[in-house]
């Protein structure tokens, strides 16, 4: 015979739809738990060693879409050391985190997303954990000459960005994600840190070099377990690049 377990009870008592609704409320309890650990001391949870952003990301409930332990400690980590506005492309658990630490910062985390649905999801959170740095702006996808792109509100986003977490928009976009920095151009400055996800695709390689050359910036390939590619903007962006459709 199998060993008796609590959940092992619990599957063999409880109808599939129970089973579903406590794995639910268990789930937001161990997430809800986690994020105050995390917003208590985010520098804690990015020390190596320390298995909060697994636990984060295990407890998110987005298998497949939420960003890599890895990459998210490296995201984290830089916006701790930002000295100003960040800007993420897409949203998830990333903007939960870095939003606390812009709270923590006393600036603004912008999220640019195109799905109504998931940026519903991901408002509702912020709303929970009172996290007023949030500026999180829903609208679908721009075409713009030659690549689609999101919609910014530009006139209400800040002079300048102190570090962009690429992560969208998805694979399959006419452009890819190459559309964040003529759209965005004029608000990164010198000194701003690029974080671009999922580098083990050669889109993503692509569209790092033709924003190395338009922004006189490095280029770095860091080749962990999902690659990603870290640049630094080191010069003013090349002029004439992008006219708005």
């Amino acid at each position: 015979m199998g060993e008796f377990t609590p959940m092992s009870v619990v599957r063999a008592v409880l109808p599939p739809r129970a089973r579903r609704w406590l794995r639910r409320v268990y789930g937001a309890r161990r997430f809800d738990g986690a994020m105050r650990r995390f917003a208590a001391d985010p520098v804690a949870a990015v020390a190596p060693g320390n298995g909060l952003l697994a636990e984060l990301i295990a407890a998110w409930g987005n298998p497949g879409w939420s960003a890599q332990e890895e990459y998210l400690r490296v995201c984290v980590t830089h916006a701790l050391r930002s000295n100003g506005p960040t800007l993420e492309c897409g949203s998830g658990l990333s903007t939960l985190l870095l939003g606390v630490v812009a709270q923590r910062n006393r600036s603004e985390h912008w999220a640019l997303e195109h799905e109504r649905e998931w940026s519903v999801r991901v408002g509702r959170t912020v709303a929970r954990y009172g996290l007023s740095a949030v500026r999180l702006s829903t609208a679908p996808l721009k075409h713009y000459n030659g690549f689609d792109w999101y919609d910014p509100p530009l006139h209400d986003m800040p002079q300048h960005f102190a570090l962009v977490v690429c992560d969208g928009p998805p694979t399959g976009t006419l452009g890819g994600r190459y559309g964040m920095v003529p759209v965005m151009r004029e608000r990164l400055r010198p000194g701003c840190v690029i974080l671009l996800d999922d580098a083990w695709r050669e889109d993503e390689r692509v569209v790092a070099r033709r924003w190395q050359a338009e922004l006189d910036s490095t280029h770095e390939l860091v080749a962990c377990k999902k690659p990603y590619i870290r640049m630094v903007v080191t010069g003013a962006a090349a002029p004439g690049l992008f006219k708005p459709a």
